[in-house]
């Protein structure tokens, strides 16, 4: 009848005692703003060396969902001559924007990348940047176009 009960609910931490060191950090790190968070979450991936993680859905298996069921097909032409490699994934660059277009842009980094909005602005103002790696042809095309819509120029490598 938990849902009922006016009363608080009992500290979890009464069943084990918890450092007082730790304590103490858990209660500065409770009185921080957004942006002071923000900012110590940055600050301890650099110190540590955590890699940025995109957060978001899975991620399309490399060369896109459609290079499974192509393969088959090019195993059926084995009297053609072999083609030149065309490059199917690319590199996307940001590597600069319009001043006036800042916002849209970090908008749409952010969406792209899943990141948190101050996340996204670092990543903006520290143009050139790469954006994303191992990304298929098509997709990559949109998403250059989608940018210089916004007022940015990325490119393809």
């Amino acid at each position: 009848r938990r849902w009922q009960s006016t009363e608080a609910a009992a500290a979890p931490s009464a069943a084990a005692p918890t450092n007082p060191k730790i304590e103490s950090i858990v209660s500065q790190i409770g009185q921080l703003t957004l942006l002071e968070t923000a900012d110590l979450v940055s600050t301890l991936k650099a110190r540590l060396n955590i890699p940025d993680v995109p957060v978001g859905g899975f991620a399309a298996p490399p060369g896109g969902p459609g290079t499974a069921a192509a393969a088959p097909a090019e195993e059926e032409d084995d009297d053609a001559p072999p083609a030149p490699a065309e490059k199917t994934l690319f590199n996307l660059k940001l590597e600069s924007f319009e001043a006036g277009a800042k916002p849209k842009v970090i908008k749409e980094v952010k969406g792209l990348l899943g990141l948190s909005l101050v996340d996204s602005k670092k990543f903006v103002e520290s143009a050139p940047k790469v954006l994303k790696e191992g990304v298929p042809k098509e997709e990559a095309e949109k998403i250059v176009a989608t940018l210089k819509g916004v007022g940015a120029v990325a490119s393809m490598d």
